[in-house]
């Protein structure tokens, strides 16, 4: 019998993510992308300049988000530019690179307070983006509108993922609790496990009136790292969602909508890809360090 997603949230005595971790396909894309961590945390110039390569990753994870959710920058044009204000894109994009930051100072509250830490995470994405101040930093009340992008002169770009009913507000907070007491119980599924759900779940519930997709994927970022499986943080699984492109992240997170277990595990492997190529991109830069190129 197949589940919702919300179903995976409900009060049970076992653990949904350890269930989720045992579906076919999933197992395999673990190993792969442990196999694909050790490889950049083995390179050589990770024992003396893996700081510059947790900056390059760090830039090119801000790149890929903002692509994803309609601000399609040249990594250059990312690298050089110091006004994020002029208009919808360079909001997104300067919240996408606040949101990378603030990553790093929010892991040792994750564990005990998730739900701190996202309206932390969208209060540093909206916050003097044009957003009213009173939807800043909290879940969106009932009757309260999302606008992905605020200001976007075309607003399919970096829309929703998927034209599925908004949950109502009273679904959102109790979903979102739900998720809090799974993430401090402090489940024993591997980190790629936990990421995909809470990346998938956020991108289910839109939580907040704004920026729900950079939210996801940063706090994706915030369990990979948080969970020592990417302790440098050199592993931008926001560059591979961007590689794979916005359809196939569109249509691996219907499965996660679907809540079935094939579409879960077709999701929790496309996000277990993403981390893949966010390896092999920073493999490049290791290289590229290692010849003097960067």
């Amino acid at each position: 019998m197949s589940t919702t997603a919300s179903d995976a949230f409900a009060p049970r005595p076992e653990d949904p993510l350890a269930a989720l971790a045992a579906l076919p396909g999933v197992p395999g894309a673990v190993e792969s992308v442990r196999a694909a961590v050790d490889r950049v945390y083995s390179h050589r110039v990770m024992r003396r300049r893996s700081n510059e390569v947790t900056s390059e990753a760090a830039l090119r994870a801000a790149r890929g988000s903002a692509a994803l959710s309609g601000a399609d920058w040249a990594l250059e044009e990312v690298r050089r530019r110091s006004d994020f204000g002029s208009d919808a894109d360079a909001r997104t994009v300067g919240a996408a690179l606040r949101l990378n930051v603030e990553a790093g100072q929010l892991l040792s509250i994750w564990a005990q307070s998730p739900l701190r830490v996202l309206a932390r995470l969208h209060l540093v994405a909206a916050g003097g983006a044009g957003v009213a101040d009173r939807t800043v930093g909290r879940p969106r009340l009932a009757g309260e509108p999302v606008v992905e992008v605020p200001g976007s002169e075309a607003p399919g770009t970096g829309g929703p993922l998927t034209e599925a009913p908004l949950p109502a507000a009273h679904e959102v907070a109790g979903r979102l609790e739900g998720l809090s007491e799974l993430i401090v119980a402090a489940s024993p599924a591997p980190a790629l496990v936990t990421a995909s759900v809470v990346h998938g779940e956020l991108l289910a519930l839109r939580p907040f009136g704004s920026y729900n997709g950079l939210v996801a994927r940063a706090a994706e970022r915030v369990v990979l790292v948080g969970s020592g499986l990417d302790p440098k943080s050199v592993c931008p699984a926001e560059v591979g969602h961007a590689e794979l492109g916005r359809a196939a992240y569109a249509a691996a997170f219907e499965g996660y909508l679907s809540g079935t277990p094939g579409g879960m595990a077709a999701w929790i492997t496309h996000c277990g890809r993403a981390v893949e190529l966010g390896v092999r991109e920073s493999i490049a830069v290791c290289e590229a360090l290692q010849r003097g190129a960067a």
